[in-house]
């Protein structure tokens, strides 16, 4: 393989998006641990039940009224999916001992939409778009596993990582919530400082560019020629195409900026 290709292989299509269930979690995680040395960057993405809470002041600007929302959503509800995409660089991804470059996908038995707290609009739009809510609960990992063996693989235990995102709040409290095994806190402040202890660098794409708030991921990528790979909508190939705007703004050179936890 040539370095040209080599170096653009986040843009391959010979990319397997493996979907990780209770029965191969395992077996996945081994796959992944020690690859963050290699490939320090993640492109993260999550996929839960909508919004139930919302802002009830008007007043915008304050970081902190932001966060309210936020809390109070990822407190009460529960994640359905995970998307991980890691890649170095120059974008290359892992092809973990296979012949293909590897992205993951976990998905979690937790939320049960006949018993579970969710906005209806938002899970028939899952629905739409291929997540089979039994299948979930019947084969999905259970989330206090996921803790337990994802703190213990050392695949956090690089301080060199860096998380990638396209707006990303939402993604790193309930990653927060399930990682420490708690509610998420009170303040922003508390938050920013329990973020940090978890992932020390974070980009969040859409606010390092010149992108308004008001363009979606596919917008973006729609706007830079960057494709998607895999399934609409969920979070492995939701990570995958974070991961791409990325690399397309970074080649460019138009990232504006960085966020330190």
């Amino acid at each position: 393989m040539s370095k040209e290709k080599e170096r653009m292989s986040i843009f391959s299509e010979n990319i397997n998006i493996r979907e990780v269930w209770a029965e191969n979690f395992e077996e996945e995680l081994l796959k992944i641990r020690g690859i963050g040395q290699s490939f320090p960057y993640i492109g993260l993405d999550t996929k839960f039940p909508g919004f139930v809470m919302t802002l009830s002041t008007q007043d915008w600007t304050k970081a902190e009224n932001n966060y309210l929302p936020l809390r109070d959503n990822v407190n009460l509800l529960k994640l359905i999916q995970l998307g991980l995409t890691f890649f170095d660089e120059d974008g290359n991804l892992p092809t973990c001992g296979t012949d293909h470059y590897c992205v993951w996908q976990f998905n979690f038995r937790d939320f049960n939409p006949r018993m579970d707290l969710h906005a209806a609009k938002s899970i028939e739009f899952l629905r739409v778009n291929g997540i089979d809510f039994q299948k979930y609960n019947e084969k999905g990992i259970d989330a206090g596993d996921f803790r337990d063996r994802f703190m213990s693989s050392g695949v956090l235990s690089d301080k060199n990582q860096r998380w990638v995102t396209f707006q990303g709040a939402y993604d790193f409290g309930y990653l927060l919530r399930i990682l420490s095994g708690k509610k998420i806190p009170e303040t922003l402040q508390e938050f920013n400082e329990e973020c940090n202890k978890f992932f020390p660098v974070i980009y969040g794409t859409r606010h390092v560019t010149k992108y308004s708030f008001e363009m979606n991921k596919n917008k973006v990528a729609e706007d830079l020629g960057v494709i998607r790979f895999g399934n609409n909508q969920q979070a492995g190939s939701d990570s995958l195409l974070t991961s791409r705007i990325f690399m397309k703004f970074k080649e460019s050179g138009v990232l504006y900026g960085l966020v330190d936890g």
